[in-house]
């Protein structure tokens, strides 16, 4: 009895352990994905402009976060973004695959050097710096790290304490596997993709398995089968992350799997030449009891070979993978009046608050988009002339000023989440502007949708404009879609290659043409070229185009920060 409550407490031990291994991964990546947020995103979009610095990128990235699902979610999110290619994302995920690596290594490093002298200054110094908030990601990194390492230190201690090598039951278990069947290797690679799966972190399989392996009760190649279990097994989070995400974050998601899915195949064909030669490099010999202070080594070298060698074997063929993914993922037809669906912004993406205000920033400049479209079809509906085509056109108008009001409330309420988390002050300020040029954005949509109705109701009075009001209204819609173009430019591209001024030459001009045709609108009314009830209708189209003259530049305002 006394035997099985030394078994449970060191059982809790061991899982408390591995939960605090997973938590401290989890800080420490979080903490570094916050200090270098806006380095990382300008990093991936700027470095991958090559199938080889693109996974370069990946494998620097995940080297520097210690994640290769925080690289890969990152990786989905700048897809659906608009900011990486799916060919560029693929060689970034496979350089990520990569660094993962290093991941292994650490955890064999921790079961053969004693790390308590580096945890307990690491929490000491990490407490000072996240009371100076200043400082705060750089004490959450320390804590993550110590937290980790810890972890480690727990685990082996837990592993001795354990002391499987002499539980008959257990070593006699691990013996019953034959470990020169095929079926069993599949058999624990299956084991390994669904303890990942469930656990959603392959650092925990891995130490798991170094943990079996190091007290010499798990032989080698089933402790590899897991591992290789664990590259499968670590694409369900990207995969989970990019379900409700657009096609092409799915796309890359998918490439994830498939580039997984393939290493696996291919050692499986060549397994136990390809693990012999593993442990060959670092002079361990399977056939031979003993040496158990090496396996975490071979773990950690196969890691690295299996990774570096299917990257090697792919990386010449990111096109065809991305046809192949591209074929089982095709783009869905959209349908007229489709439902709302942000372009950029995936709330289930996870990803840092600097690259959640990018997204924002690009569904912004979409939102931007949007309207001056929505202006376009208010053109049209001032030409059209026959009555079922008016109607349809009415209807799109309606339904996308319906659209214009729920696109600004879900990117103002995810702006707002945003802001929750910990931010620079520049950061603070750029969802400040945000959210000032959506609410602004918005009121565009209103005054096309006003700018509609009213066309709508002269049409009803079945009194037309003359020559001379449709001449000047065509010459302020011209100007009014100018305006739009402008705040476009300056939306998508950088603020210094603007000139605001040009936006304030345009609302100038608007000003001016709007103050000549109320002039001649009363001198018109006067002389009786037309009664006063068309007047008034011409007016109030007036007047809205100029105040939609107005939003656009507060929109440009908002955007240089004015």
């Amino acid at each position: 009895m006394e035997t099985t409550q030394d078994y449970v407490m060191v059982s809790l031990k061991l899982l408390g352990a591995l939960g605090l291994l997973i938590y401290g991964m989890k800080m420490m990546s979080d903490a570094l994905q916050k200090m270098a947020g806006p380095q990382l995103r300008h990093i991936l979009a700027k470095m991958t402009t090559n199938r080889v610095t693109g996974m370069l990128t990946g494998t620097m990235v995940t080297c520097a976060v210690q994640s290769s699902s925080a690289t890969t979610v990152m990786t989905v999110s700048f897809v659906s973004a608009g900011l990486l290619t799916l060919s560029q994302a693929i060689s970034v995920i496979m350089g990520a695959n990569i660094g993962t690596t290093l991941t292994a290594w650490i955890m064999s490093l921790g079961y053969n050097v004693d790390l308590t002298n580096f945890v307990f200054p690491a929490f000491f110094f990490g407490m000072i710096l996240i009371y100076r908030k200043r400082h705060r990601d750089i004490g959450d990194f320390l804590f993550g790290i110590a937290f980790m390492f810890l972890s480690l230190v727990m685990l082996s201690s837990a592993g001795k304490e354990l002391d499987l090598a002499h539980n008959e039951a257990v070593v006699n278990f691990f013996a019953s596997f034959d470990t020169s069947s095929h079926l069993t290797i599949l058999a624990f690679l299956a084991i390994g993709t669904l303890i990942t799966c469930i656990v959603q972190s392959s650092a925990a399989v891995m130490a798991i398995t170094i943990l079996l392996c190091s007290t010499g009760v798990l032989p080698i190649y089933l402790g590899i089968a897991l591992v290789m279990g664990e590259n499968i097994g670590t694409t369900a989070t990207a995969n989970l992350a990019a379900l409700g995400a657009n096609t092409q974050a799915r796309r890359a998601a998918l490439a994830h799997l498939l580039f997984n899915v393939f290493g696996v195949l291919w050692v499986l064909c060549v397994f136990y030449p390809f693990v012999d030669m593993v442990c060959g490099l670092v002079g361990y010999d399977p056939s031979m009891a003993g040496q158990t202070e090496r396996l975490p080594v071979v773990l950690a070298m196969f890691h690295t070979c299996f990774n570096v060698t299917n990257t090697a074997l792919l990386i010449g063929l990111i096109s065809q993978m991305e046809r192949i993914v591209c074929w089982l993922l095709p783009e869905k037809a959209e349908p007229e009046h489709e439902e709302l669906r942000l372009k950029y912004i995936e709330g289930n993406l996870i990803q840092t608050p600097e690259i959640a205000v990018l997204q924002a920033q690009k569904e912004t400049a979409h939102f931007a988009q949007r309207v001056q479209q929505m202006f376009g079809m208010v053109r049209q509906l001032m030409d059209e002339k026959d009555e079922k085509n008016f109607v349809h056109l009415f209807s799109q108008i309606e339904h996308q000023e319906d659209q214009t009001d729920r696109m600004e409330l879900e990117i103002a309420r995810f702006l707002e989440q945003v802001s929750q988390n910990h931010l620079s002050d520049e950061t603070k300020a750029k969802v400040r502007q945000m959210l000032r040029e959506v609410g602004e954005l918005e009121s565009i949509g209103d005054a096309c949708y006003n700018l509609a109705r009213t066309i709508n109701r002269q049409r009803e009075t079945g009194k037309d404009f003359n020559e001379w009001q449709n001449g000047h209204l065509k010459s302020l819609m011209t100007l009014c879609d100018n305006a739009l173009t402008q705040m476009n430019k300056v939306m998508t591209g950088h603020r210094h290659e603007h000139d605001i001024n040009e936006t304030y030459r345009i609302e100038n001009e608007i000003n001016l043409l709007r103050q000549r045709m109320k002039n001649d609108n009363i001198r018109a009314v006067n002389d009786h070229e037309y009664d006063y009830a068309v007047g008034t209708i011409f007016i109030d189209l007036v007047n809205e185009c100029e105040k939609l003259g107005d939003y656009v530049v507060n929109v440009v305002q908002a955007r240089f920060g004015k």
